[in-house]
């Protein structure tokens, strides 16, 4: 550990790399924004253990501040949806080979075509709820759902989340426009589940 590298943000510029024994004689808070290599995104000085016994800090839980836009979370469901339909078609080529009529085949279709809200509704609530706190399009968007401090949701909270997707759909999507006037950027679901989307700090 002694080894590892660290940039430290210090009047909004990264300067470094600095070895672990050297960070004692910077003047480093509990707040100094600090990468290591491998990392994706920087992390306050207290957030990292070999940190808080170097300088004596304390681990300070925070709320996020940093929210994903609408448009984001708008283009992440896009993708996961595409990605739902395509296995749904998969799926159902696989039945064609078996039903050869064309009548048939448009009837299957049609008849588990609402599977795909199902498997948006599962999916989304499994990977929600993972260690990535996110589906695919969320984690290619760097953005992801947490509580309202920014803590990993639990299983039946994610199931919960996904539930109350009803009431930002009617009347008329409002419950996600409302996005626009809430300073956190929630949902309606969002706030009946007490979740948060963010996304990463850019520095």
């Amino acid at each position: 550990m002694e080894n590892e590298l660290y940039t430290i943000v210090i009047n909004g510029k990264p300067q470094g790399p600095y070895m672990l024994d050297q960070l004692a004689a910077l003047k480093i808070q509990p707040g100094t924004f600090i990468r290591k290599p491998g990392m994706d995104d920087y992390k306050e000085a207290h957030e990292f253990p070999e940190l808080r016994a170097l300088l004596g800090f304390t681990y300070q839980q925070t709320a996020p501040q940093y929210f994903a836009s609408f448009d984001q979370r708008l283009l992440a469901a896009a993708i996961d949806f595409f990605l739902i339909v395509l296995a749904y078609l998969g799926v159902m080529l696989l039945f064609f080979i078996v039903v050869t009529d064309q009548t048939e085949r448009i009837t299957l279709f049609v008849t588990f075509s609402p599977l795909l809200i199902v498997a948006k509704f599962i999916y989304s609530s499994l990977a929600e709820a993972s260690s990535k706190q996110g589906t695919l399009g969320k984690r290619l968007l760097s953005i992801r759902v947490t509580d309202l401090m920014g803590n990993r949701i639990s299983i039946g909270h994610s199931f919960l989340r996904n539930a109350a997707k009803i009431l930002s759909v009617i009347p008329f999507f409002f419950g996600y426009l409302y996005s626009f006037l809430n300073k956190k950027q929630q949902t309606w679901h969002d706030i009946a589940a007490n979740t948060l989307v963010i996304k990463d700090r850019l520095i």
